[in-house]
């Protein structure tokens, strides 16, 4: 019987120190990868992030007139390029907790 206690006890400290590392994993984590969303926004939506779009926009709109393509759907293609970047942006955005709230559990992320 003895050796049974022994190794419950043992298993119970490495499932206690298993479940210590895998806390501290997510406290680093959860202190990395707000910063590292909110460096990524700032740099979509900085002023020279906004001119890079729109050069790239109208470069965009420039090849598809050149390339044939009428006005209204060159200008329906650009809307939705440019879409796709707001998008993105957007879906970063909604990634970060609002500023002073810790997500607590993996259900709050989906929400």
């Amino acid at each position: 019987m003895e050796v049974k206690n022994s190794m419950s006890e043992e298993e119970g400290k490495r499932g206690q120190s298993e479940a210590e590392e895998v806390s501290q994993i997510l406290g680093v984590v959860s202190e990395k990868v707000p910063a590292l969303i909110k460096g990524l926004i700032s740099s979509v939506f900085s002023e020279e992030a906004g001119r890079n779009m729109g050069r790239a926009a109208a470069a965009f709109y420039k090849e598809l007139k050149e390339g044939g393509i009428p006005d209204e759907a060159a200008l329906k293609m650009t809307k939705d390029y440019i879409a796709a970047f707001t998008n993105v942006s957007e879906f970063l955005k909604g990634a970060v907790p609002p500023k002073g709230k810790p997500v607590e559990t993996v259900e709050e992320c989906k929400k």
